[in-house]
């Protein structure tokens, strides 16, 4: 772990690496709780209030309480910045079920546990990163919404994890879920978006995907430029026959794809993905001003 991690746990930050919850914490045991990955720049959390609000969209989904209001999380994100030695990074606030007895019924557990991790999260490498990336079509599928609805952004991410094993397996750096119906949800970790014929287009929450907010940043700065943005059901054809495409999340922030399942794509990074990063970029500077 990097030395320079640090976490808010019990109204403290220590390092990281000090940082404990216990082994029967039900986060651990089974998955049970929620997050948010959410970017700092210039020591300023950029859209905390959405991914607040999407978090107390999870907690109330899975019935958990979160521990601090507003006001006193808030604070204690701003304290978490303002002890981080750099002005730019990542945070990752968890929540979990907290402590029970082992036994998946969350009214073993009383007191559910918080904490705040920040750091830095580099999806890919900066040379990766300038030629694009290559993504698979995992076999793997989306989990449909009456299993585990997209929307809850919950601690188990085994289904993801088995799509990056196969993206790992076949020497790609990212796989693409389907859904039942075979058409794409989202990246293991990120939103996805194609370029056709100068159009945006991003599959609908519908379809299996995590509502992502730096998705919804994407398609404002698309649109504040001039390029059309359309939420659209896509196929696997779709990808293979793209102008461009590239992912978006809070992790990744924008990365372009080169290949789709060995198919080469004719731009990357392209035109409007170049434009539309520049946008990006802008809209983080003018809302994470000094």
């Amino acid at each position: 772990m990097p030395t320079d991690d640090i976490c808010w746990i019990d109204g403290a930050v220590v390092p990281a690496s000090e940082a404990r919850v216990s082994v029967l914490d039900h986060g651990l045991l089974y998955g049970d709780g929620v997050f948010e990955g959410i970017r700092f720049y210039r020591g300023r959390p950029f859209r905390l209030t959405q991914h607040l609000d999407r978090l107390d969209r999870s907690a109330r989904a899975i019935a958990l309480d979160v521990p601090l209001d507003r006001q006193a999380l808030v604070q204690a994100i701003e304290h978490t910045v303002a002890c981080f030695d750099k002005p730019d990074g990542y945070l990752r606030l968890v929540v979990t079920r907290g402590v029970g007895s082992m036994g998946i019924d969350p009214l073993a557990c009383d007191n559910p546990q918080l904490f705040i991790i920040a750091g830095h999260l580099r999806v890919v490498s900066a040379g990766t990163r300038d030629q694009g990336i290559r993504v698979i079509i995992a076999s793997t599928r989306r989990l449909p919404a009456d299993g585990l609805d997209a929307r809850i952004k919950s601690l188990n991410y085994l289904n993801h994890i088995l799509a990056r094993i196969e993206a790992n397996h076949a020497g790609a750096d990212e796989a693409v879920l389907l859904n039942a119906h075979g058409r794409v949800a989202e990246a293991s970790v990120e939103n996805l978006c194609i370029v056709r014929d100068g159009e945006l287009l991003t599959p609908p929450g519908i379809e299996g995907a995590l509502e992502g907010i730096t998705r919804q940043c994407v398609c404002e700065a698309a649109s504040d430029i001039g390029i059309a943005v359309r939420e659209a059901p896509l196929a696997p054809y779709d990808l293979y026959n793209a102008d461009e495409c590239f992912l978006t999340g809070t992790g990744a922030e924008l990365i372009a794809v080169r290949e789709v399942d060995g198919r080469h794509l004719p731009a990357c990074p392209g035109p409007v993905f170049n434009r539309v990063q520049a946008a990006f970029r802008a809209l983080v500077n003018r809302e994470c001003a000094a």
